[in-house]
């Protein structure tokens, strides 16, 4: 029974849908930062955590199912080379949705969708 199992339309067809995913799971991917709407961060974020889950266990059957999820080979590289064991020891939740506020355009609510323990954007420690 498919109670209490709906997805998130986002105003587009299936397949627009199941790109738009897509896309922006490899842009977190390579970029560990992605500025959102609230709606589609939410969306995108359980994708997300599946393909770093998939990434933990180096196999040929893993490799092939996160090329699925996600553009291009250095995305799946990126997947296994570096997110893969830098997330092995945590038990989930491998990304971070801070709001922002309302956009000014349509008022849409805004977020930074991004990885934890990010490198490429840790602010700096450095007192002056």
């Amino acid at each position: 029974m498919r109670h209490r199992k709906t997805t998130p339309r986002l105003s587009r067809s299936r397949e627009q849908r199941r790109r738009l995913i897509r896309n922006m799971v490899t842009s977190l991917i390579l970029e560990e930062r992605v500025r959102t709407s609230l709606a589609k961060a939410r969306a995108v974020r359980s994708r997300a955590e599946k393909v770093i889950t998939k990434g933990r266990e180096d196999s040929v059957h893993s490799r092939r199912q996160v090329a699925r999820m996600v553009y291009g080979s250095k995305a799946v590289q990126k997947v296994f080379d570096e997110l893969g064991p830098r997330y092995s020891d945590r038990p989930g939740g491998y990304t971070r949705i801070l709001k922002l506020g309302h956009r000014f355009g349509d008022a849409a609510e805004e977020c930074i969708l991004e990885l934890v323990g990010s490198k490429a954007f840790q602010p700096s420690t450095d007192k002056k």
